[in-house]
C-alpha cells in the first residue's frame, strides 16, 4: 500500500527535489483539470495535490480527479482541508496532523473522523506532519495554528523532529497560500538538520524560479506550488520553478 509513497521517494532520489502541483477544487473544473495534467506532466510536475482549506468536496473533487487522471497518470494526492476533501478517486491521501493547532480536532480528532473512510475506499495513507509559519494564511486561520514565526527556524525544526520520532515520514511547512514570500532558506536548512529521516515538503508564496532555487539548494524534498499557476500558466510557471529546483539541487553542498 505505499505505491506512491515509493514513487515520490524513488523521483526524490533520483532527482534530489522534486515539483507538486497543488490545485484548487474551487478554481478548476474537470475539462481544465484534463489539460492542467497533462501540461504538468510535460513540464517536470511529479506529483498532484487536490485540496485546499476552504475547498468544497464531494462530486465536485470526484470530477476533478477524475478529469486529472484522463491528462495523464501522474498520481493525485488529496490535500483536505476538511473531512468533505475524501474521495475514492485519488490514488493516496496525506493524512495529516497540524502540530501546532491549537485545537485537538485538527491534531487528531478529524483524523480519527476520516481514517475510516480512508479505509472503506481503500486510499493509500501517507503520514504527514503539517506546521504552518508565519503568517499562516487561510491555513493557519482555519486550522487555529499557534504559528511559528518567521524568524524562528528552531521552533519548527523542533515541532519537525517530534513528527519524525513519531512516525510521520513527511514533514510539510506550510507558509499559507498566496503569501507575499515563502519559508526562508534558513529555515529550511535549519529543520533539514535536525530530520534526517522523513522527507521534507516545503510550499506557500513560492512564484519564481530563483526562489524555488533556493528552497531546493537548503535541502527541501519536495516544493509544492499552488497560487503561482493560477497567475502565471500552467506549463510557463512550473518549467520556471522545476528549472530553479534542478539549479537549486546542483549548487547544493556536498
Amino acid at each position: 500500500m505505499r505505491k506512491v509513497e515509493n514513487l515520490l521517494n524513488s523521483r526524490i532520489n533520483e532527482k534530489g527535489c522534486i515539483h507538486v502541483a497543488l490545485i484548487d477544487p474551487d478554481k478548476c473544473d474537470p475539462q481544465l483539470a484534463k489539460k492542467f495534467s497533462r501540461e504538468a506532466k510535460g513540464a517536470g510536475t511529479s506529483a498532484l495535490m487536490v485540496g485546499g482549506s476552504t475547498s468544497m468536496g464531494g462530486g465536485l473533487v470526484d470530477g476533478l480527479i477524475k478529469g486529472l487522471k484522463t491528462g495523464s497518470d501522474l498520481p493525485v494526492i488529496l490535500f483536505p482541508g476538511n473531512l468533505f476533501g475524501i474521495s475514492k478517486y485519488a490514488d493516496a491521501v496525506w493524512f495529516m496532523s497540524v502540530l501546532n493547532s491549537t485545537n485537538p480536532f485538527y491534531i487528531t480528532g478529524a483524523q480519527a473522523i476520516a481514517s475510516r473512510m480512508i479505509k472503506a475506499y481503500n486510499l493509500e495513507a501517507i503520514p504527514l506532519g503539517y506546521i504552518i509559519i508565519s503568517p499562516g494564511g487561510t491555513a493557519g486561520f482555519i486550522s487555529q495554528a499557534n504559528v511559528i514565526p518567521y524568524e524562528k527556524p528552531e521552533a519548527a525544526a523542533i515541532y519537525a523532529l517530534a513528527a519524525q520520532y513519531m512516525g510521520m515520514r513527511f514533514v510539510y511547512l506550510e507558509r499559507g497560500s498566496g503569501v507575499e514570500a515563502p519559508i526562508s532558506p534558513t529555515m529550511v536548512k535549519v529543520v533539514k538538520k535536525v530530520v534526517n529521516e522523513a522527507r521534507l515538503i516545503v510550499g506557500g508564496g513560492i512564484r519564481r524560479r530563483e526562489q524555488a532555487r533556493e528552497i531546493a539548494r537548503a535541502g527541501a524534498d519536495i516544493v509544492v506550488t499552488g497560487t503561482v499557476i493560477e497567475e502565471k500558466g500552467i506549463s510557463a510557471s512550473i518549467k520556471e520553478i522545476t528549472g530553479g529546483i534542478e539549479e537549486g539541487v546542483n549548487e547544493r553542498e556536498v
